[in-house]
């Protein structure tokens, strides 16, 4: 498995980015929260505009590759304190396989390479991918509602990993 950074400046790749991370949110999260939260929340989170946006203030944005297949992405932001682990996903037909330890144990990586001891993010209450957190060792430590704007809210459990 190899991963591939994202460059502000890469217009193509922000733009690829943007197209296969719009597509598996797309799939995975439609019936978690409806097409109309979803696509509000890809056009706030997953436009080409918003990921160079986000690469611009401190995140790291990954394709996911086995072989020459981008099978998904992930994007991390380094903290003071942790890293927040703010995308985190394949595609569809590679779930359930195992890629996900490979992801995580890079993401160990880059809490070793900054000093960091705990991992963070947010995950949907609805989400099935709960389990699969839970089954890489993260902790559920709290809750956090919050306005994302057009009337719609994100409705999270937090989780931790430790990094040993």
């Amino acid at each position: 498995m190899d991963f591939i950074c994202l460059h502000e400046d890469d217009e193509k790749a922000v733009t690829e980015m943007s197209v296969l991370a719009s597509s598996i949110v797309k799939e995975h999260f439609d019936p978690i929260i409806g097409s109309e939260q979803n696509d509000y929340m890809i056009e706030k989170f997953q436009s080409a505009e918003s990921i160079r946006g986000q690469l611009s203030e401190g995140y790291k944005y990954y394709f996911v590759c086995l072989d020459d297949t981008k099978i998904g992405f992930l994007a991390y932001r380094i903290d003071a304190d942790s890293i927040y682990l703010s995308k985190f996903y394949l595609d569809k037909e590679y779930r359930g396989r195992g890629f996900s330890r490979d992801m995580l144990d890079f993401i160990i990586n880059a809490a070793r390479d900054n000093s960091l001891k705990t991992i963070r993010l947010n995950v949907n209450k609805n989400n099935d991918a709960i389990y699969a957190y839970e089954k890489l060792g993260f902790k559920r430590v709290g809750t956090q509602k919050k306005d994302i704007g057009n009337g719609f809210l994100m409705d999270d459990f937090i989780y931790v990993y430790s990094v040993i």
